[in-house]
């Protein structure tokens, strides 16, 4: 695969740097960064993203996720390695990733289990994670970013 054109937001920096607040405001607000993590690479996966896949897989690692866990992200249903909590967060970014897919994008049940485990201050920074990383993998897929490049 070869890149059509440098990433967007490297190609118009000034957009860069609203985004990047966006993540800074979803990690600040109390879910564990390795929750936030593990819905954008869930999304990222759903996406087709091979950058944020790479990237995002490189990150967690090296912040100490484990090699079972990562391996699993994509089959997490069937996977003993995630909590409830992390179950109800990759459901939902499952169903706000795919949004076009349903006449009912994100089912009441989804939405309802996560707010078993999240407060409204965590449902909007799961909410905001998932659609920031949904933005980016749309910059990524569309140019066609290679995966390995960093980030």
């Amino acid at each position: 695969m070869q890149q059509r054109i440098n990433n967007p937001a490297v190609v118009l920096p000034e957009s860069l740097k609203p985004a990047q607040a966006l993540v800074k405001a979803a990690k600040d607000a109390g879910v564990p960064e390795s929750t936030l993590d593990l819905v954008h690479l869930r999304a990222s996966q759903v996406n087709g993203c091979g950058f944020c896949v790479d990237g995002g897989a490189r990150q967690m690692r090296k912040a100490g996720e484990t090699e079972e866990r990562l391996f699993a992200v994509a089959a997490w249903r069937d996977a003993p390695y995630f909590t409830d909590a992390e179950r109800a967060a990759l459901a939902l970014a499952e169903s706000v990733t795919r949004i076009a897919d349903s006449s009912d994008p994100v089912p009441d049940a989804v939405w309802d289990e996560a707010a078993r485990h999240y407060d409204e201050r965590g449902l909007a920074a799961l909410v905001l994670m998932i659609s920031v990383t949904n933005l980016f993998n749309r910059f990524n897929v569309a140019t066609r970013q290679v995966a390995g490049k960093g980030w």
